[in-house]
């Protein structure tokens, strides 16, 4: 896909500066799923079905995760998931907005903005400016995000926060399945808790739009 440019603006593909050179060699879907140019509206849908296991220690702090509106602070087996992708038309930022479809309940909707800082350091911003840090990386056959800690973004500036003293170590990845299909695997480890929450399931890309 060629870069285009439109009032000003180089509509370039956001995740080629942050894959660099590793661009050119991601499975036809990881291109899909990281097609969205800068200050545009690309959209991109997908999905698929998930297991979530949370930990007792999880469960203590589900009430700070759902006022941060973070991750899904629920168990679950096999439940319907689907993930809208946007660009934003004004900045380079990725926004996501994954609803969990849950038996009998309502709706669980995680919404998320990612922010490149340079290359290939992002910050997944929460509500409230709460993120988490990240590297993304292309590994042994598969997009890493290797976690560089929780962050809470004031006035501009992005503070450390210890929160990996309580809820541990964060880590994504991504793996194509197909040409259109991939599955991911998220948790977070601690040193003396072990697997604290693991979020895992696959998917396949339902809707793709590429608009200025």
């Amino acid at each position: 896909m060629g870069d285009t440019t439109q009032s000003g603006n180089a509509k370039e593909v956001i995740f080629k500066s942050v894959f660099g050179q590793d661009w050119d060699v991601l499975p036809p879907v990881m291109k899909k799923h990281y097609f969205h140019r800068a200050f545009s509206r690309d959209r991109l849908s997908v999905a698929g079905k998930m297991d979530i296991q949370t930990s007792i220690a999880a469960k203590i702090f589900s009430p700070f995760m759902r006022l941060f509106g973070a991750l899904a602070p629920f168990d679950a087996e096999d439940i319907p998931v689907t993930v809208h992708m946007t660009a934003a038309p004004d900045s380079r930022d990725y926004h996501f907005h994954r609803i969990f479809e849950r038996p009998g309940k309502k709706p669980y909707h995680f919404r998320s903005r990612m922010v490149q800082i340079k290359g290939n350091d992002i910050v997944e911003f929460m509500r409230f400016g709460l993120g988490w840090r990240m590297n993304y990386l292309w590994r042994d056959g598969k997009v890493v995000l290797q976690s560089r800690g929780f962050v809470w973004r004031i006035f501009g500036k992005l503070v450390p926060l210890p929160l990996g003293l309580l809820l541990g170590t964060g880590y994504a990845e991504e793996e194509a399945t197909g040409e259109n299909s991939f599955r991911m695997y998220m948790d977070l480890t601690h040193p003396l808790w072990g697997k604290v929450y693991i979020y895992k399931g696959e998917f396949e890309i339902i809707r793709q739009e590429e608009k200025s």
